[in-house]
């Protein structure tokens, strides 16, 4: 069985929406990250980076038969749509829209997203508290025009998906990032294209399962 290690709201959301529309069984593993659980020996042994999430496959590929570990969240979502092809979370290889795809979440990961870990965590590039809020406010303004970009997305092409009218892996993931911003002066949600999109996103079964079973609460985005 799939076994996710998450934390609630933690970029291992985008895994369990992920999991939800792939339908398959899979294990919840609550990582206590307010008693610093994802730093504990047991954890690091999955993740030497210790950031969640993780997931466990215990169904051998190949190898020594051992399960496979996997850690970063865009190689796990990759990992479940190849092995999931059922659920036609990626579309066709070497076609025109997979390419779309890979550029798209690589730019959700590592764009989007490490601007937003810039975001949470200004402390980690600056020392006393003015160039904390400096590098914040960079940070939500450098953001800003990400979303902006995303909303000119589903501006040109019209469609109700990030890939235009194929429901896709980058949707979860753009969701969650989007999610992030609620506190924001000018959250994700405030722009028109990304409103309607999200409120898509939110409509679907397997957004709303993993948002009840990590027991997380409105403003959902």
């Amino acid at each position: 069985m799939l076994q996710l290690h998450y934390f609630p709201g933690n970029a291992s959301l985008i895994v369990h929406i992920v999991l939800e529309e792939i339908g398959v069984p899979f294990e919840l593993k609550w990582v206590d990250r307010e008693q610093a659980a994802h730093k504990a020996a047991d954890y690091l042994a999955l993740n030497p980076n210790g950031l969640i999430p993780v997931l466990v496959d215990d169904h051998p590929r190949g190898g020594d038969g051992a399960p496979l570990v996997l850690y970063e969240t865009a190689a796990i979502a990759l990992h479940l749509a190849d092995t999931h092809s059922a659920a036609a979370l990626l579309p066709a290889l070497g076609t025109r829209e997979r390419a779309h795809a890979y550029k798209w979440l690589l730019w959700l990961t590592n764009t989007v997203q490490a601007a937003l870990i810039v975001y949470f965590y200004p402390e980690r590039w600056a020392d006393d508290a003015a160039a904390i809020a400096q590098v914040k406010a960079h940070a939500e303004a450098k953001i800003g025009t990400m979303l902006d970009q995303l909303d000119a997305e589903f501006a040109r092409h019209r469609g109700p998906w990030l890939l235009g009218t194929g429901f896709s892996l980058v949707d979860p993931y753009a969701f969650v990032l989007c999610r992030w911003t609620r506190g924001f002066g000018c959250p994700a949600r405030e722009r028109a294209h990304l409103k309607s999109w999200l409120e898509r996103m939110l409509a679907r079964p397997a957004t709303q399962k993993a948002l009840a079973q990590e027991g997380l609460a409105a403003p959902w985005f």
